[in-house]
């Protein structure tokens, strides 16, 4: 394929941009806004993030000769020709990384841990720098587990259940001390409502006690 050059990515017409999880600002020379459009380039790249299934973040892509040469990079650098990318490992596993890149067909690799990022290029096959070391756990997965769902969580069920019978026990006191003080025609539901009260108070105590249970037996199954 041929590439394309733009004196400045925002003269990149929507209709000549394929690659739905880059910008052309992302892909641009970094010091001049320049960009060539390298399209085998970009669609390994994007085939790499379709794979990996998750963000890549570009440091550098496509230089313009002159930013090049302003950052020391390669008199023939794969930058020039907008066919190389640095990426942060920020949220990757090198090792998964660079074999995801290999399987997509990019051939040139470059390591640098210091400063947290991988070159990629398409080629000639060649690799240079230390390898990111190996890390003591495994790399986090992007999606936490799946955690209890709040409107089926016991624990939630259980303090709910606590706190409308607290306030239904409130309540019913409330009430029966402006009935006793009201009207003598109502006062023999009196003790009823002071029954309806420990009941309110009694549910209050179960629900306590479900909630306790609750988050007691999560914490068993390592589920907080």
């Amino acid at each position: 394929m041929t590439t394309t050059f733009h004196h400045h990515w925002r003269d990149v017409p929507k209709n000549a941009w394929h690659w739905p999880n880059f910008s052309p600002a992302e892909i641009a020379c970094r010091g001049t806004g320049k960009l060539l459009i390298n399209p085998a380039a970009l669609d390994k790249l994007q085939a790499l993030r379709d794979l990996l299934g998750k963000p890549l973040i570009v440091r550098s892509a496509y230089r313009s000769p002159e930013h090049n040469r302003a950052v020391g990079g390669a008199t023939r650098s794969k930058h020039l020709d907008g066919a190389a990318f640095d990426i942060a490992m920020t949220n990757h596993d090198p090792v998964a990384f660079e074999a995801a890149a290999r399987e997509v067909g990019f051939m040139g690799f470059g390591f640098y841990p210091r400063s947290g990022f991988m070159h990629i290029d398409l080629g000639p096959a060649r690799q240079w720098g230390a390898r990111f070391p190996i890390r003591a756990t495994a790399f986090a997965a992007e999606t936490p587990p799946a955690r209890e769902v709040l409107a089926e969580s016991r624990t939630l069920k259980g303090g709910g259940a606590a706190g409308v019978a607290t306030i239904g026990a409130a309540g019913v006191e409330v009430a029966q001390e402006v009935l006793a003080e009201t009207q003598s025609a109502i006062l023999p539901l009196v003790p009823y409502l002071d029954t309806l009260r420990w009941v309110f108070i009694a549910v209050a105590l179960i629900g306590i006690a479900v909630a306790i249970h609750a988050r007691v037996d999560d914490w068993k199954r390592g589920r907080r």
